[in-house]
């Protein structure tokens, strides 16, 4: 089965042409190489996911050509012990503060520019 499909199907995006994208730009791994979205997935295989929600080490248990509930999408995969851990790490670390995302738009505006003038004058 095309690696893009089952990840649509297992509901690690919310579209296929989503899930082929991130194939595409290199955010799948499969047993360590780069997935093309047109990479069989097998049972057994290893899989790297990285999308919004963060990144996801898991093991394929299973194949299905049709996106059902969530319940038995995650009958398709297990995520690995540390791959849970290592999650639940920066989880943690987000919520203490101690992690910080900047979400960058391009060139800040006039009234960014002014503010960060204001941070840095003190």
């Amino acid at each position: 089965m095309r690696a893009d499909k089952w990840l649509w199907a297992a509901r690690f995006f919310k579209t296929r042409s989503l899930a082929s994208k991130a194939c595409a730009l290199g955010r799948i791994d499969c047993h360590g190489a780069a997935a093309k979205p047109s990479r069989e997935v097998r049972a057994g295989d290893i899989l790297t996911v990285r999308n919004e929600a963060g990144r996801f080490e898991i093991e394929v248990l299973g194949l299905s050509e049709m996106r059902g509930p969530a319940a038995i999408a995650q009958t398709l995969y297990r995520e690995t012990d540390a791959s849970k851990q290592a999650r639940a790490e920066l989880a943690e670390r987000r919520r203490a503060g101690l992690e910080f995302d900047f979400d960058y738009d391009g060139r800040p505006s006039k009234r960014d520019r002014r503010q960060i003038e204001k941070l840095k004058s003190g």
